[in-house]
């Protein structure tokens, strides 16, 4: 047993109630991950779209059988989140020819 006021190791790092909790800091992961995502979006351009929109409509369909009705998505109805990102994957491959073309007039090629 050690005396009071000495340096107790396991004392370190205990919760005080009488403190209350900290408040969480601000992390901007969101950030990070968006500036990712576009930097992705910008170098395989509608491919990249494409494979984004194709895990997100595997996703939706997922959680839309498993009962999900509802998203946190501002269109709100699964059914209307999945015919965006329908409209989307379509865009996307449809585009995808029209970018390898304009890759390959830019090398060259």
């Amino acid at each position: 047993m050690t005396t009071p006021g000495a340096y107790d190791p396991h004392r370190l790092r205990q919760h005080d109630a009488s403190v209350g909790h900290p408040a969480p800091s601000f992390d901007p992961l969101r950030l990070c991950v968006f500036t990712t995502v576009a930097l992705i979006a910008c170098i395989l351009g509608p491919l990249a779209v494409l494979v984004f929109a194709l895990i997100a409509i595997a996703g939706y369909a997922k959680a839309r059988k498993a009962g999900l009705m509802r998203s946190r998505c501002k269109l709100g109805d699964t059914r209307l989140v999945l015919a965006y990102l329908g409209v989307i994957a379509v865009a996307a491959a449809v585009a995808i020819p029209f970018w390898v073309m304009a890759w390959m007039r830019v090398f060259g090629g």
